[in-house]
């Protein structure tokens, strides 16, 4: 039969690659489907053509793809034999604890049913308040369940638009429901544009040579760019060496530093001036008559205070924000500052042409115990239904904290696992969807599959999908229908949260943490403004040090993190007069797998400005 078969792939025009291999599969399928070869090979005709496959070449990695082929069609002979019976399979198994109609199966993409309409518009929930925050619910311990066995789809978790949203369970007709869908499949979005800002490090750039001074360049860099920032404004003098004893008021720039190996305190705070001013030296900082401040290790700040004894500089005002001028950056070539200045003025004065519409979706894409990809499926399912024009993907992808990948358990690559779960997925979602859908890949440094270093070069990825599916770098910035989105896979909102202290007015309204975390960021100029970086943190000033650099305030900052998922709207430059404060919405997607459970991802409608944005924040 092994030569039948080949002889029937010959005649039908079709080449056997790994010829051992494919063949012995395809007598198991004969048999186990009790198929003639020239059935077995019609079969695969029809899977070729659904698959819009190019090549005439059969290789061994398609065959996984043809046996659920097989498995569908003799599901649907049995079917058409008698209609009620339903044939279950291992794959069913989840699908049928879930009430999951048989349209979202994995590894088909078809037009969603009036079933499958149905069940996404459960999206509604009313658990949150009109503040924004979280309200308890008796529901909530339910989610934390094995991926397979939850009771929910999809919930909106948290959601800011002006309109109110329907409670928990209201759905629209059917009949309704379903024209909607027509009319979005007759008029598809139009696809985005997409510039990638800067490329830098490139794949398979060298690393792990970090020497003390591209350290040392690198925070003098910093004080200095922030220094000329200062200046620029106008508003500031000349700085001054703060460990000079002095009886007048002086303004000083520098970094905040810790006295000691433990953690930042009022007592034990120092700042450390500039070579150009003070040659690097360190003065004890006093900052009693603050009435409030944040400031955590590596923070540049602007000090207005005095020193009477030259041991001690004690600060009448505190200043972590720096004006947006083009002359904050003077390495920048001349035609450099004035399309950067054009940039800037694109975010205060025309953000009415910025429309976008996208999902952010930040790993794990796996529960941690299994590597099917079950959330990732799940995402790509909704994706289907809801067309964004971008879908932003960050890792990790193949986590390297992951039980199987740390056991390293099974019989395949880091990268095989990358391209058969992941790439396989997305290449065939954009394929089903169209050009119109892109989706931008942002890699992490618990990629198992990745370089481990901090800036992190791109996925070097098959050219031939790039149209359509683009990897950025760690971190990267990059325009979408003139929306400029930043964006790190690095828990920077989590490493300040435990090194970053702050004072708040009593008589003062509290805050917002984690909005003052992620303005700190964006006032630093930096993705990773934390010296010393964390211990988990593979941070290497040898390679592209500029790639850490905020040249400009971008319309969305996307910070993914272990803490819970917000979407916030920032005000920046508020403290600064006579200029506009500017908006930034800073979106965390939270993690869209955590332990054996679904997780949370994000989704959004740009419409003009950040603040006009409207986001939800959906459990899976």
């Amino acid at each position: 039969m092994d030569a039948e078969i080949k002889a029937e792939f010959n005649k039908s025009g079709f080449k056997i690659a790994d010829e051992d291999e494919v063949l012995r599969k395809c007598l198991t399928f004969c048999i186990n489907y009790k198929l003639t070869p020239s059935d077995l090979i019609s079969s695969w005709e029809v899977y070729y053509l659904n698959r819009q496959l190019n090549e005439s070449t059969i290789h061994d990695a398609e065959m996984d793809g043809f046996l659920l082929h097989l498995q569908n069609e003799q599901k649907e002979a049995l079917i058409k034999e008698e209609p009620g019976l339903h044939v279950y399979s291992i794959r069913d198994v989840d699908m049928t604890l879930n009430d999951e109609p048989e349209d979202t199966k994995e590894g088909i993409l078809i037009t969603p049913t009036d079933r499958t309409l149905a069940r996404y518009e459960e999206l509604d929930d009313s658990r949150y308040g009109t503040n924004g925050s979280l309200l308890s619910s008796s529901k909530q311990s339910s989610i934390v369940t094995p991926f397979g066995q939850r009771i929910n789809k999809f919930v909106v978790q948290f959601k800011t638009k002006t309109e109110p949203i329907a409670e928990c369970g209201k759905k629209e007709s059917e009949d309704e429901d379903m024209g909607d869908e027509i009319i979005r499949r007759a008029q598809p979005k139009k696809r985005c544009s997409l510039v990638i800002h800067g490329s830098k490090p490139e794949p398979g750039c060298r690393y792990m040579y970090d020497r003390i001074e591209d350290r040392f360049d690198s925070l003098v860099n910093r004080i200095k760019r922030h220094t000329s920032a200062f200046l620029a404004s106008g508003q500031y003098e000349e700085p001054v060496d703060p460990s000079v004893a002095s009886q007048k008021s002086i303004f000083a720039v520098g970094m905040i530093c810790c006295d000691g190996e433990g953690r930042l305190n009022e007592k034990s705070v120092l700042l450390q001036s500039s070579v150009e001013h003070a040659g690097g030296e360190q003065v004890r900082l006093e900052l009693d008559k603050l009435n409030q401040y944040s400031i955590f290790p590596g923070q540049v700040v602007g000090i207005v205070g005095t020193n009477p004894s030259g041991h001690c500089l004690v600060a009448s005002k505190l200043v972590d924000a720096i004006p947006l001028l083009p002359s904050s950056d003077e390495n920048l070539h001349p035609a450099k500052r004035i399309a950067l200045t054009e940039e800037n003025l694109s975010n205060s004065e025309s953000p009415a042409q910025a429309e976008l519409s996208m999902m952010i979706a930040a790993g794990p894409f796996t529960t941690r115990d299994n590597l099917l990809f079950e959330p990732l499926t799940e995402l790509l399912a909704y994706a289907t239904r809801k067309l964004p024009q971008l879908l932003v993907l960050l890792g990790p992808f193949v986590d390297s904290e992951h039980p199987e990948i740390k056991k390293a358990t099974f019989d395949r690559s880091f990268d095989e696992v990358f391209y058969q779960e992941v790439i396989r997925r997305l290449q065939d979602h954009v394929e089903y969807m169209g050009s119109s859908t892109r989706v931008l890949l942002v890699p992490s440094i618990r990629d198992a599959n990745h370089d481990h270093v901090f800036p992190q070069p791109p996925f070097d990825i098959n050219p031939e999908i790039r149209d359509q599916i683009t990897s950025l770098t760690n971190p990267g910035i990059f325009d979408a229908n003139e929306v400029i989105v930043g964006c790190s896979t690095v828990d920077i909102v989590r490493h300040l949260s435990g090194e970053e202290i702050s004072r708040i007015p009593k008589d003062g309204p509290s805050g917002d943490r984690l909005s003052r975390l992620a303005t700190h960021i964006i006032n630093q100029r930096s993705f990773y403004p934390l010296y010393p970086p964390s211990e988990s943190v593979p941070l290497d000033f040898s390679i592209a040090p500029e790639a850490l650099n905020i040249s400009s305030i971008p319309h969305m900052l996307i910070l993914p993190s272990d803490l819970a998922p917000f979407a916030k709207v920032l005000s920046l430059n508020a403290e600064i007069e006579e200029q506009e404060p500017l908006k930034c919405l800073c979106v965390n997607p939270g993690r869209l797998a955590k332990g054996i459970g679904g997780g949370t991802f994000v989704e959004i409608d740009y419409q003009g400005s950040p603040e006009t944005a409207s986001t939800s924040i959906i459990r899976i």
